[in-house]
């Protein structure tokens, strides 16, 4: 029986890290929350907002269980109930579904082929009399190159601008953090992301009555945390205190774990320079991004799948695009959208042809250098580390 090759190096896509001395604070606080009882809505929830808002340079946040949840509550706070919101084809399910479950109507735009985000000429053209919204997404952490330009159109036309930031934590344009630049912000701390609750989102907006109603929202819809009597058609979207506790102890490593992603994209930069059939995605000027992904733009000559297939045999995991499949393509949302009257071209060309390099911060200059040394190797040159 022949031997299976093992790869030099094991580089998953994407990790967790939460740092030794983290994880050994965090245990006398977990003690102390089952000690107290208070195990949702409690002063580590409160803590975690806190924190989070002055992050971003906000005036308050609402912690809530998931990213999801932070799309529906904003939703209904703005009412879109009966009325139109403009999503971009290439984003994740949740950023549709939950218009839907909010009552709203679907119509999809085009993205633009620089960052990925909505295409403002195409959202411009789906707004009518009916428009509630325009939903900007950052597609893996770098802001839409389009997102100030849809700010002013929300402005003109008097409809809502939500930020989907659920890959962008720390990400900014001209110095201000994205999630503050649009009507409502909303964020995801699933474990894929920069950094994790375990489960958990995050609702912030320049309307405070926003944050208020989402509060009403979050617990099933009651006036007052004590009493139950219900104002609003709620949920059990209560952020646990045991997650908001993990929440706090990434949020204080935010920073840091953004340079780190900075500095493997540099290495990735500078290793693609040689390869002209992969090229980086586009970091518009002014521009910070987080590097949630950090994604690769792939010409015809280069297949997917056999690269992605070798990568892996070699110990690299390049899975994880943003996103394979367009949400027109999804079978969920056929007959639930307007719009694409022309098509998803540019959507449907990015599904198509890109990837995502490893980026974590965990990943190490070696661990870069090698994924370069690899992708040199199977576009047939030579590359030494």
């Amino acid at each position: 029986m022949e031997d299976l090759k093992v790869p030099e190096r094991v580089i998953p896509a994407a990790q967790i890290h939460f740092p030794e001395e983290d994880i050994v604070a965090m245990q006398s606080e977990f003690a102390d929350i089952l000690r107290t009882g208070q195990l949702v809505l409690g002063e580590r929830t409160k803590i975690f907002e806190r924190e989070f808002a002055d992050y971003l340079g906000a005036d308050k946040a609402l912690a809530v269980n998931s990213g999801t949840s932070a799309l529906e509550i904003a939703m209904r706070c703005i009412g879109v109930e009966g009325k139109n919101v403009i999503v971009p084809a290439n984003t994740f399910y949740a950023t549709a579904g939950a218009v839907l479950h909010a009552g709203g109507n679907l119509k999809f735009g085009d993205i633009e082929s620089e960052t990925f985000g909505l295409d403002s000429e195409n959202a411009s053209r789906l707004i009518d009399e009916n428009t509630a919204a325009i939903v900007v997404v950052h597609i893996g952490g770098t802001p839409s190159r389009d997102l100030m330009k849809l700010r002013q159109l929300c402005d003109e036309r008097g409809i809502k601008l939500i930020e989907d930031s659920a890959h962008a934590h720390g990400s900014s344009v001209n110095g201000q953090k994205v999630g503050t630049i649009g009507d409502v912000g909303t964020f995801s701390f699933f474990p894929t992301k920069v950094v994790t609750s375990g489960e958990g989102g995050m609702v912030v907006a320049k309307d405070p009555r926003v944050i208020e109603e989402g509060r009403i929202y979050r617990d099933q819809g009651k006036a007052s945390g004590g009493r139950n009597f219900h104002t609003h058609q709620g949920y059990a979207w209560r952020m646990s205190e045991i997650h908001a506790l993990l929440g706090i102890s990434q949020l204080r490593r935010l920073d840091e774990f953004i340079d780190h992603r900075k500095m493997i994209a540099r290495i990735y930069d500078d290793g693609l320079n040689g390869l002209p059939d992969l090229s980086p995605a586009v970091i518009p000027a002014g521009s910070e991004s987080n590097y949630y992904k950090y994604v690769v733009n792939l010409r015809p000559s280069i297949n997917r799948e056999l690269l992605k297939a070798k990568m892996k045999e070699l110990g690299v995991s390049l899975s994880g695009e943003v996103y394979a499949d367009g949400l027109h393509s999804q079978p969920v949302f056929q007959n639930k959208f307007e719009g694409g009257e022309n098509g998803f071209p540019n959507a449907d060309h990015f599904c198509a042809n890109h990837i995502c390099l490893p980026v974590s911060a965990v990943v190490s200059e070696e661990d870069a250098k090698y994924v370069i040394e690899k992708l040199y190797e199977f576009c047939g040159y030579s590359k030494t580390r």
